[in-house]
Parts: C-alpha cells; structure tokens; sequence
C-alpha cells in the first residue's frame, strides 16, 4: 500500500522543494494576465518581503539545522525563514485584497471568487511554511519568525496601497496596462 503513495508523496515533496519557482511562475501569469496596477503592487511587495528577510537574516546569521541529507545543506542563513515570510505575506495580502478591496475587471465577477481564491491560498502557503521544517531547511523558531515578518509586512504593505497607493496604481493601470 506504501508503495501506491509513494510516487504522490515524491511529487508532494519535489512541489514543495520548488515552490518559489511555482509560485513566481503562476504570479507572474496573474500579472501578465490581468495587466493590474494592484497585483503588480502586491507581486513588487513579495520581492521586497524577500528582501526584508534577507536583509534581516544577515544580520541575526543563525546556522540552519543540520540537513539528514548532507548534499542538500543548505549554504545561506536560517533564521528567519524567507519561504515562510513571503508566503505569509501571500497568504496574508490575499486575504485582505479579497476582504477589502475591489474585484478587477479581468477577475471573474462572482462573490465566489472573494472565497475560493482564499480557500486554495492559505492551505497551501501554510503547507508551504510548515514543508520548510520537515523538508530540514528550517527550525521550528525560525519559520516561526518568518511567518510574523510576513504578517507585519503584509500590514505595512497593504496600509501603503489603501491610504493613497491605489491612485498611483490607477494613473499607472490606464497609462501603461491599458487593453487596446
């Protein structure tokens, strides 16, 4: 029988391995898609989030734990931990947009959306995060502190867009994204 799900538990893991590249991947599709002013926004603040994080652990320069896998150590600092904080901030910032703000026109104009998008967006980034530590990449702590960098970020970042970053947003939408 454990052989049945090992294949799906293989893809499970290789998927979670590579989640900032299925995640760049499919927000970049979004953007590209949508040509919004407000997902572009929010796409630039999951690179700055990265940013901050990065930034953050240079600085505190606490180790990684010990892989079980020697080749697939990790090189860079662990704490906190940029998976967990970018896609807190994913998980984060979605909820907001879908609570808060206005649907675009190239969203599908049902109330569904404002549910869906959420119900697929939150389980997965919180698989994401907690995959860091079973996957040995990270401790408890350091996905932890990732996870509250990526709450705070989110509020920083979706305050900034709400108390006038839209309107920047708009001009920018109706001169450089508009639809011929």
């Amino acid at each position: 029988m454990a052989a049945v799900f090992r294949p799906l538990i293989t893809g499970c893991n290789l998927a979670l391995e590579h989640s900032n590249v299925i995640v760049t991947g499919l927000t970049a599709a979004v953007v590209l898609y949508t040509r919004s002013a407000g997902i572009a926004y929010f796409a630039f603040g999951a690179v700055a989030c990265s940013r901050t994080v990065k930034a953050v652990k240079r600085f505190i320069r606490q180790p990684r734990p010990a892989h079980p896998s020697p080749a697939r150590q990790k090189e860079s600092y662990g704490m906190p931990s940029t998976h967990a904080s970018v896609i807190t901030y994913y998980a984060a910032y979605t909820l907001l947009a879908c609570a808060y703000l206005p649907l675009h026109q190239q969203v599908p104009r049902t109330p569904w959306i404002r549910i869906i998008v959420p119900s697929i967006v939150v389980p997965w980034a919180t698989a994401i995060a907690v995959s860091r530590i079973w996957l040995g990449h990270h401790t408890i702590p350091q996905v932890l502190a990732g996870t509250v960098h990526g709450i705070f970020f989110t509020y920083i970042w979706f305050s900034i867009w709400v108390r006038g970053g839209y309107q920047y947003g708009q001009a920018l939408e109706k001169t450089y994204f508009a639809r011929s």
